[in-house]
């Protein structure tokens, strides 16, 4: 199995290192610190502003991404990239914030200042702190992007987990707790879960 990580990153992320559990892993991103991950079997650096995957058509029989979509500000251009270098069948799995969580609600209104100062608290760097989007991140919108790109929806899952971002006091702690018990309680409150991880399909 051929695999591309979009967004890939310098590779600090040991869950997503897949080398050598696959045929091939290649990985893209806009950072030239891409070209020192060492998960990956090649690396290369995308223009942000074409969107162009550096790879040829019908590469990949995998392409996944973690945290990347977010930050897209062209989906429809990234999505149609994606789906020319997927072999026909091949599938697009990716994880990213859900639109309306309370955490991408309070950094639509806040620069990206805010959420680097943020992240500071949190104990993240903040030249890890990218500006976010949202534009691909609800179930309606990705269903409307994979018709227009040449995939079809596939398995579609939201979750909610440990209130990470608001582990800065107890109080904030246990009103994300509260928050995650009553979401995860029901179907019916799913799509105000933190996270969607979508399978899109090539046609």
């Amino acid at each position: 199995m051929s695999c591309l990580e979009y967004g890939a990153g310098r590779g600090n992320v040991k869950e997503m290192n897949f080398h050598g559990q696959v045929r091939y892993i290649a990985g893209v991103d806009i950072d030239e610190i891409v070209l020192e991950n060492k998960f990956l079997d090649d690396a290369r650096v995308i223009n942000p502003a074409d969107c162009v995957i550096p790879y040829e058509d019908e590469s990949f029989d995998v392409v996944f991404s973690d945290n990347v979509m977010e930050h897209v500000e062209n989906p429809k251009k990234v999505f149609r990239e994606i789906s020319r270098v997927l072999k026909p069948g091949g599938k697009l799995i990716f994880k990213t914030p859900n639109k309306w969580h309370y955490v991408p609600f309070v950094a639509r209104v806040t620069p990206t200042s805010f959420h680097k100062y943020f992240n500071q608290l949190r104990g993240r760097q903040a030249s890890d702190t990218f500006p976010t989007c949202y534009r691909c991140n609800t179930k309606s919108r990705l269903i409307q992007l994979a018709e227009a790109s040449g995939f079809t929806l596939g398995e579609f899952q939201y979750w909610e987990g440990r209130p990470e971002y608001l582990r800065l006091s107890f109080l904030t702690y246990f009103l994300g707790y509260f928050y995650e018990r009553i979401v995860n309680s029901t179907e019916l409150l799913s799509p105000l879960r933190a996270v969607l991880v979508s399978e899109l399909v090539k046609r």
